[in-house]
C-alpha cells in the first residue's frame, strides 16, 4: 500500500486506572457503562460501521475513521488514553512491515526515535526482541530519514502493543479525562454561572461518575442576556463530555431584591435562597447533593463561616465544593488545560462584589428572622414557577 493511502483501522482505548483495581463484579459493571457511553458518543457524532473487541483493560474499536473516533472519545469519562493504530497479526515479520510503513509516513526527518513494546500472551519472541528488530529495520530500510536512536528522550516514538494473536502499531496517544464512567454514581445538581469556577466544579464531579443536573439562576436583570449566553456556552462544553445523558439547562429567575440590606447580607440571603431552591430540584430529580463553584477566599464573603450559614438552609442535601482547596490561578490552569473556559482571575467584579465585607459578625438567628419577614418560602415558590428548560 502506498504511504499516502495508509489509514489507521483501529482505535486502542485504555480504561481509567481506577476501573482496573475494582472488584471483578464492579469492574464489569463500570466497563459496561463505559462502553455504553462510548457507543452513545459515536452515535451522536454519526460514526458508524464500527466493531468492538473487548480485552482486559482494553477496548479495540475497528473503524475507517480511527483518528476522528479517537478525538471524539477523548472527552469520555473513564477513558485514560486512546491511540489510532494499525492492526497486524502477532507474526513478527508482519509487525515489522507495518511498523516500517507507519514510520515512513509519520516520522520526521533528522529526529531521534525509540520503539516501545507492550506484550500480553505467549509469543516466540520477547518485547525487547520486538523493539530491537523494529529499530534495526527502521535504520536500514529508511536511511533517507536520517534518524537516530534515543531511548531516554526521543523526539518521536513508535509503539507496539501485542495481545495474543493480534498486534497494534501506533505513534500518537491522546489523553482522556480518566476518572469513572459517567452514570456509575448518583446525580448531582450543579449550580452554573457561566464562569470557569462553577464550570470546573461541575466537570470535576462528572469525572467522578456523577451526571449533572445543570441549573442557572438569573440574578442580574441588567446582564440577563449575557449571563444566559455565557452559561449556555459553559453547559454546552460540559455536555460534550456527557453525551448520552439529558442535554438540558434549567434557568430560574432570581431577581428578588435584597438590596436594602448590607451587600454581605444581601449576598448571603441570595445564596441561601438558591440552595433552598436547589434542594427542591434535587428532591424532584432524585439527586444526591448540590455542587457549587465556591472557592475559599476568592471573594471577601467566601469564608468557611459564610459557607456554614449558606448550607444550613439545605437541610436535606449536602453541598459539595470541589474547588475548596484551589485558588484562582489553579482553576484557570486546569480549566484551560481541559478546554472548559477562559481565564478566571481576569473576570470583572461587580460593584456589589467589591463592596462586600466579611460576614463573620452575622448570626444565623438574625438571618432566619430576616428571611421570615421577607417570606422566603413564597419567593422560592415564585422562582420555581419561573423555571425554564433549555434543551440543547
Amino acid at each position: 500500500m502506498p504511504l499516502s493511502e495508509l489509514r489507521f483501522d483501529t482505535v486502542v482505548v485504555r480504561f481509567g486506572g481506577e476501573i482496573g483495581i475494582k472488584a471483578s463484579w464492579t469492574r464489569k459493571l463500570y466497563e459496561r457503562r463505559l462502553i455504553t457511553n462510548i457507543k452513545a458518543s459515536l452515535k451522536h457524532h454519526a460514526i458508524s460501521q464500527i466493531r468492538f473487541v473487548r480485552r482486559f483493560g482494553r477496548l479495540y474499536i475497528k473503524t475507517t475513521r480511527a483518528e476522528e473516533t479517537a478525538e471524539k472519545l477523548s472527552k469520555v469519562f473513564g477513558v485514560s488514553s486512546l491511540s489510532p493504530a494499525l492492526e497486524a497479526t502477532s507474526n513478527l515479520n508482519e509487525i515489522l512491515n507495518v511498523s516500517i510503513r507507519l514510520v515512513g509516513l509519520k516520522f520526521k526527518k533528522g529526529k531521534s526515535f525509540a520503539v516501545r513494546c507492550h506484550r500480553v500472551g505467549k509469543h516466540p519472541y520477547t518485547s525487547q526482541d520486538v523493539c530491537r528488530q523494529i529499530g534495526h529495520s527502521i535504520l536500514t530500510s529508511l536511511p533517507k530519514l536520517n534518524l537516530q536512536v534515543d531511548l531516554t528522550h526521543p523526539d518521536q516514538t513508535l509503539q507496539v502493543e501485542v495481545r495474543e494473536d493480534k498486534a497494534y502499531v501506533f505513534t500518537d496517544t491522546l489523553k482522556g479525562p480518566g476518572g469513572l464512567p459517567l452514570g456509575t454514581q448518583p446525580k448531582l445538581v450543579c449550580l452554573l454561572k457561566g464562569d470557569a469556577s462553577s464550570t470546573l466544579a461541575c466537570w470535576m464531579t462528572m469525572k467522578r461518575g456523577c451526571p449533572a443536573i445543570m441549573v442557572y439562576f438569573e440574578n442580574d436583570v441588567s446582564a440577563k442576556k449575557q449571563g444566559v449566553e455565557k452559561t449556555i456556552t459553559a453547559a454546552q462544553r460540559l455536555m460534550e463530555c456527557s453525551i448520552g445523558f439529558p442535554r438540558k439547562l434549567y434557568v430560574i429567575e432570581h431577581y428578588q431584591n435584597f438590596q436594602k440590606h448590607q451587600p454581605a447580607l444581601s449576598n448571603l440571603l441570595s445564596k441561601r435562597l438558591m440552595l433552598y431552591i436547589a434542594q427542591d430540584i434535587a428532591r424532584r430529580k432524585r439527586a444526591e447533593g448540590i455542587v457549587t463553584g465556591d472557592m475559599l477566599g476568592k471573594k471577601r464573603s467566601q469564608t468557611l463561616h459564610a459557607f456554614r450559614l449558606q448550607d444550613e438552609v439545605a437541610k436535606n442535601y449536602p453541598v459539595y465544593r470541589p474547588l475548596l482547596g484551589l485558588d484562582a490561578y489553579d482553576v484557570e490552569e486546569i480549566a484551560q488545560r481541559i478546554g472548559l473556559q477562559e481565564t478566571i482571575h481576569h473576570e470583572i467584579k461587580s460593584k456589589e462584589e467589591l463592596k462586600e465585607a466579611q460576614i463573620s459578625a452575622i448570626k444565623l438567628e438574625d438571618v432566619k428572622l430576616i428571611e421570615k419577614e421577607l417570606n422566603v418560602e413564597k419567593m422560592a415558590e415564585d422562582a420555581i414557577k419561573s423555571l425554564k428548560v433549555l434543551k440543547m
